[in-house]
């Protein structure tokens, strides 16, 4: 087996690497990597000096692949499966990786911001910076609950990388933003993307973990 992914079962950007993974049954090694044991994060760091998983290692090839979108587009070009994550035509290429860069950008991210705050102390907490997260956030969830009001799927009607990078922006959006009452479409998309087998998989590994999620205080 020549791929490895160094991740963490909680980790929202290795969700969206494993449900690539997963939707096409590419077989391959995990390496959970705890960034809190020294070890490990020096690991980590020497696969990839940014520090942040998820990274891909392809023995075969003789690659080391960071970054989700990244390491989707490389599956999809070296380990092709049944589903294929990112359109051969142009134009709906650039509608999937807009799609996906704007979950990552507009949603994910944002959330991200969100929950970072909850990790620091009293005394360092930011909520100016939260606040303004949370405002882009909405924005995005009016744009995506129009898209979502025409459509099954993030980028058109076929399951792309797009709805790999939207499953874990909008679970866990949903979990310091909810938007189930606000925005429908958007809240029955979620539901799709759990009931995909590639995704509720993930999911299914994530619960052992999911107490480590930071609430708010």
């Amino acid at each position: 087996m020549s791929l490895t992914l160094y991740m963490h079962p909680l980790s929202s950007y290795c969700h969206k690497t494993l449900i690539a993974l997963y939707e096409n049954a590419t077989p391959f090694t995990a390496v959970s990597v705890n960034l809190g044991d020294p070890d490990e994060r020096a690991m980590l760091l020497k696969l990839w000096g940014a520090g942040k998983f998820p990274v891909l290692r392809d023995d075969a090839r003789g690659e080391v692949v960071p970054e989700s979108s990244i390491i989707i587009d490389y599956l999809d070009r070296h380990y092709p499966g049944a589903t294929r994550l990112i359109p051969e035509d142009g134009d709906a290429s650039r509608a999937v990786r807009f799609a996906d860069r704007f979950y990552d950008l507009h949603i994910h991210n944002h959330m991200q911001r969100v929950v970072g705050n909850r990790l620091r102390p009293a005394g360092a907490k930011d909520p100016h910076g939260v606040e303004d997260a949370k405002t882009r956030m909405r924005a995005a969830y009016d744009i995506a609950e129009r898209d979502m009001a025409s459509r099954p799927w993030a980028a058109g009607d076929d399951f792309s990388m797009a709805d790999c990078a939207a499953a874990p922006a909008l679970f866990y959006a949903a979990k310091v933003l909810p938007y189930a009452d606000s925005h429908p479409h958007l809240a029955a998309y979620l539901e799709r993307l759990k009931a995909r087998p590639s995704y509720a998989r993930v999911l299914k590994e994530a619960e052992p973990y999911f107490h480590m999620f930071p609430q708010e205080t």
